[in-house]
C-alpha cells in the first residue's frame, strides 16, 4: 500500500477537515505550553521547584509544596497517555504526506522518546536525581519543535495540489 503523499489526493472537505484538527490540536498543545509557562517551568530550576516545592526559599512570590506520589503518578500517567494519543495522531498525518522518508519518519518516532525522557526525567527528577531537570528541558523543547515542524508539515501539505 503506497501512502506516501496520499494526503495530496484527498478532496477539499477531507483537507478541511485535517487541517481544522491540526488547528484545534496545535491550540490545546500551546495552551498546555501556556500553563508550563504560568509555573515556571520552562526553566531546570522551575521545573524542580515545581514538583519538589520551595518552601525553603525565603520571599518567593508563590510558595509551592513537594508534590505527593499519589499526584506524581496521577500527573504522569495522564500526561503520557494524552500526549502519546496526540503524537499518534499527528504521526499518522505526517506519515501520508510527501516529505522525505527519513524525515517523516524523525517527525514520527521523536516525540515518544521525548515523552519517555521528559516525563520519566520529572519522575527521576522528584525521586531525587536532580540533575534529570536538565534533560526535561531539553525534551520537552524538542518535543515541541518536532510538534511545530510535524503540524506546519501537515498544514503546508494540504495546500499543495496531487
Amino acid at each position: 500500500m503506497q501512502i506516501h503523499g496520499l494526503i495530496h489526493t484527498f478532496p477539499g472537505y477531507i483537507k478541511a477537515f485535517i487541517a481544522a484538527f491540526v488547528i484545534v490540536l496545535s491550540v490545546g498543545y500551546f495552551t498546555g505550553l501556556l500553563f508550563v509557562r504560568q509555573t515556571d517551568s520552562v526553566r531546570p530550576d522551575g521545573i524542580e521547584q515545581n514538583y519538589l516545592g520551595n518552601e525553603e526559599i525565603e520571599n518567593v512570590a508563590v510558595m509551592k509544596f513537594e508534590k505527593g506520589e499519589r499526584e506524581m503518578l496521577t500527573i504522569l500517567h495522564t500526561h503520557i497517555l494524552s500526549i502519546s494519543f496526540i503524537f499518534f495522531l499527528l504521526g499518522g498525518l505526517v506519515a501520508i504526506t510527501s516529505l522525505p522518508v527519513k524525515l517523516k519518519s524523525f517527525l514520527m518516532i521523536e516525540p515518544f522518546f521525548s515523552i519517555i525522557l521528559t516525563f520519566g526525567g520529572i519522575y527521576l527528577m522528584w525521586k531525587g536525581i536532580s540533575w534529570m531537570k536538565y534533560v526535561v528541558v531539553i525534551s520537552g523543547s524538542l518535543m515541541t519543535a518536532v510538534y511545530v515542524l510535524g503540524a506546519g508539515a501537515v498544514l503546508f501539505q494540504l495546500t499543495k495540489k496531487q
